[in-house]
This record gives structure tokens, C-alpha cells and sequence, in this order.
């Protein structure tokens, strides 16, 4: 009977023990992880940057003498230059729409034409929106008095979207320096992540999930991400050229729709019909049209050179991960989502199918 009680107390005091340890690495993970959450989107953009833009690094490491640090700084540099051409097309377009806004308000040239009487037909909204429209059209102060309250919500919320952009655009900017602080230090990154890996899943699968997520990473970052950039920017090109009104604006809506993977020419094609309505057929307006439709489609022919280089990854997923990490994270989330979105899933269909030999489906086994 004592040995029973005595292997009992043991047992009680060894569980004990391990509550206690376990409660007291819960609080620390969670104390360390409310103290790193603020910096979490952050690092984890800087983190996608640098696996992106690795390979580059390692082709022009040997030109410059096999510095790291040297050829880390010289691409961020150069990234966070080219960047720049549409923060400045953005800015630049918020700047004369504000300005255009107040001498029209100003000067009071801003008319609303009357609406055509067909309008009062139209089914259930017809007279109402005729009537508004009219109101408008003979007294748009008293119109405007009436909408104050809600336009004074709506403008605070816009004005906050575009401060939104403008931290997403400072933060893109941070990220690419530290993604050059990770470049730096890319090898003993890279045999660090393999460590981390064999650590959480064995030292025979360890190396292949570090393989799989990189390559994921890279995958999405150059076929969604690299691909909508580049849209973007041919695209706003040619709206700069042509001195289309909020030109980088719409640049921008561009690179959303090519990051939720929705056609660009959603935007090009409105912007062609404005063009052809404003200044008539002329050759510079037809070479604007075909260029912007080329621009637009320019994704058809990317994806497969560059999204096909690493792994297949459904475009739903990537749809999903665009807008919930927008939802989430604002503008930054809008990148980060499909990205991680997309390892994840990579990860659960390799747990799927990396089974052992004897815990097959009994469907396979009957067969």
C-alpha cells in the first residue's frame, strides 16, 4: 500500500511540475508576443522582401567582391528609388484633385446639368432621382447643406484611407531596409530557417518544408504581387503621358485589382472612353488605347513566365489572402495576405499528403 501512495505523490508532483512549467512558457509567449505584435506586419513584409529578392543578391554578389552587406544596400536602394515613381504619381495626383476641387468651388464653375425627362420613368427610383437631380441642378447649395452631415463623415473616412496609403507606402519603405539588414545576413538566415524547420517537424522533413515555404514565398511575391506592380506602373505611365485627372490614383486602383487578381483593364478601359469622349479619335488617343489594353493585359503573358516558376497556388486562395489581410492590416495587408495565405495552404497539403506507409486511407488499402 505505501509504494502505491509514494508512486502516486510522485506522479502528482511530476504533473504538477509540468503545469507549472507549461503555464509559466504560456505567459512568457504570450508576454513576448503582445510586446512583438505591434512590429508583426512589418517584419513580416521585411521577411517576404528579403526571400524575394535574395536570388538577385546572389547574381550580383560576385560583381562586387562578395560583399553581402555591399550588394544588400545597392539593391534597396535601387528598389526604394523605383519605388518612389508612384508615391510621387500619387501624391501628385491627390495634390491637383485637391487643388482643382477648390477653384472650382472657388470660382464657382462646378454646374450640374438638368436630367432629361426620361429620367422620371425610370422604375421605383425614377422620380426620386429626378427630383434630387433637378434640386441639384438649380440649387446645388441648398443641395449641399442637406448632404454636409454626411459628407463630413464621408470625407473624414476617405481622408483616412489615404493616410492609411501614405503609412502602408513609409512602411513598404522601412521594410526594404531591414529586408537589407536579413539580405546581409542571408546564409546564416537561410541555415537558420532550416534548423527552425527540422526542429518543429523532424530533421528528415525540415529541410524540405524551409525548401517548400521559400519557395511559396517566392512564387506568390513575383506572380502576384511582381506582377501587379509592374501593371501599375505601366499603366500610370501612360495615364501621366496622356495628363489623365487623378492619374496616380488610378494607378493605384490598378495595382489592387492586379493583387486581388481582377483585370486591370477594368480601369483602362473606363479611362480609354473618358479619353476618346474629352479629345476625340486622333492618332495619339488610338496608340494610348492599344497601349493601355496591352498594359492592361500585360498579366496574361507575366504570370505564366513568373508564377510559374515556383509553385501552383489556386487563385482563390490568393483572392482570400488579398482581402482579408487588406481587411486586417490595411494596405500592407493587401500584400502580406496572399503570401501567407499561400504557405499555409502549402503547408496543410503537404501534411495531407506526406503520410506514413501505414496510415493510408482504407479506400487505398482495399484497393
Amino acid at each position: 500500500m505505501l509504494p502505491t501512495l509514494t508512486s502516486e505523490k510522485a506522479l502528482s508532483r511530476g504533473l504538477l511540475d509540468v503545469l507549472i512549467r507549461a503555464g509559466l512558457i504560456a505567459v512568457l509567449v504570450i508576454f513576448c508576443f503582445q510586446i512583438f505584435h505591434p512590429f508583426l506586419d512589418l517584419m513580416l513584409w521585411s521577411l517576404i522582401l528579403a526571400i524575394t529578392l535574395y536570388p538577385l543578391q546572389g547574381r550580383l554578389k560576385g560583381k562586387l567582391g562578395n560583399n553581402e552587406g555591399r550588394t544588400a544596400t545597392l539593391i534597396v536602394l535601387i528598389a526604394i528609388g523605383i519605388l518612389m515613381v508612384p508615391i510621387y504619381l500619387l501624391g501628385t495626383s491627390i495634390a491637383d484633385s485637391v487643388e482643382n476641387a477648390l477653384a472650382m468651388v472657388k470660382t464657382g464653375s462646378f454646374h450640374i446639368p438638368p436630367p432629361g425627362e426620361s429620367v422620371a420613368s425610370w422604375p421605383l427610383v425614377g422620380q426620386t432621382l429626378y427630383d434630387f437631380w433637378l434640386q441639384a441642378a438649380t440649387d446645388l447649395t441648398g443641395v449641399l447643406k442637406k448632404l454636409l452631415p454626411y459628407l463630413k463623415g464621408a470625407s473624414l473616412s476617405l481622408l483616412g484611407k489615404l493616410a492609411g496609403v501614405g503609412v502602408g507606402l513609409l512602411m513598404f519603405i522601412f521594410a526594404l531596409i531591414i529586408a537589407g539588414i536579413f539580405m546581409a545576413y542571408g546564409d546564416n538566415g537561410s541555415r537558420s530557417a532550416v534548423l527552425i524547420a527540422s526542429r518543429i517537424s523532424g530533421p528528415d522533413r525540415g529541410p524540405r518544408i524551409a525548401t517548400l515555404c521559400t519557395a511559396t514565398i517566392r512564387a506568390v511575391a513575383q506572380g502576384v504581387v511582381g506582377i501587379a506592380f509592374i501593371q501599375m506602373l505601366l499603366v500610370g505611365v501612360g495615364f501621366v503621358v496622356m495628363g489623365i485627372p487623378g492619374a496616380g490614383l488610378l494607378a493605384l486602383a490598378a495595382l489592387l485589382l492586379g493583387i486581388m487578381q481582377l483585370p486591370v483593364v477594368l480601369i483602362s478601359l473606363p479611362v480609354i472612353g473618358y479619353v476618346f469622349a474629352t479629345e476625340g479619335a486622333s492618332v495619339a488617343t488610338i496608340i494610348f488605347a492599344i497601349y493601355s489594353l496591352v498594359a492592361g493585359m500585360a498579366d496574361n503573358v507575366l504570370k505564366p513566365l513568373l508564377l510559374g516558376r515556383g509553385v501552383d497556388v489556386p487563385m482563390p486562395v490568393i483572392l482570400i489572402g488579398a482581402l482579408g489581410g487588406m481587411v486586417t492590416s490595411g494596405i500592407i495587408g493587401l500584400f502580406i495576405g496572399p503570401v501567407v495565405l499561400a504557405v499555409g495552404y502549402q503547408l496543410f497539403w503537404q501534411w495531407v499528403e506526406d503520410q506514413p506507409q501505414g496510415d493510408e486511407p482504407s479506400e487505398q488499402k482495399q484497393t
